[in-house]
């Protein structure tokens, strides 16, 4: 139920962001970058629990990230998640980010190309890429890092994802 509500939010700030960031370019990460070392708990990138906000900043200052604040550590960060380049990002809070993207057949896509080349808006991307039709054809995967934050230090890691066409009834009318 807790997964099924925070992929909902993230899916959601995905869907916001992507009609608000037009026009800004930024690199895409594969899916390696999605994994966390099981041994080590870092990321690809070697971001890990208790690392600061300039290692966070260097491993991933050209993405596009969302950011939330909570009121306090043990409250769930379920509203508010806002697009803010990683220098603007207050990371002396309680907050959460989220490194979100979308795989198509196993790439990330870039959402302004994507929309471009199949002629739709930026609107219906999300309805585009879970539509029956689309996943009849194309494996569709939604990935997303999420880091936790309290007092300038990453307290949480987690990586997680949603396969579309396995588990796109999360998102079905009802």
């Amino acid at each position: 139920m807790m997964k099924k509500m925070m992929v909902s939010l993230v899916f959601l700030c995905l869907a916001s962001c992507l009609l608000c960031a037009c026009g800004r370019e930024t690199p895409l990460l594969t899916v390696d970058d999605y994994k966390l070392d099981a041994e080590t708990g870092s990321t690809s990138r070697g971001v890990k629990v208790g690392d600061s906000a300039e290692a966070f900043k260097d491993a991933y200052r050209e993405y596009m990230i969302f950011y939330a604040v909570s009121d306090s550590a043990t409250e769930n960060p379920q509203a508010d998640y806002q697009f803010l380049p990683v220098d603007e990002i207050p990371f002396d809070t309680v907050s959460t980010m989220i490194l979100p993207a979308f795989f198509v057949d196993g790439l990330a896509i870039d959402t302004d190309q994507f929309c471009e080349d199949n002629e739709i808006e930026k609107a219906d991307l999300i309805s585009y890429l879970t539509g029956e039709a689309y996943l009849t054809n194309h494996r569709v995967v939604y990935r997303y890092l999420l880091f936790t934050w309290e007092n300038g230090v990453i307290t949480d890691i987690r990586s997680e994802s949603m396969d579309y066409n396995e588990d796109a009834s999360y998102y079905e009318a009802n």
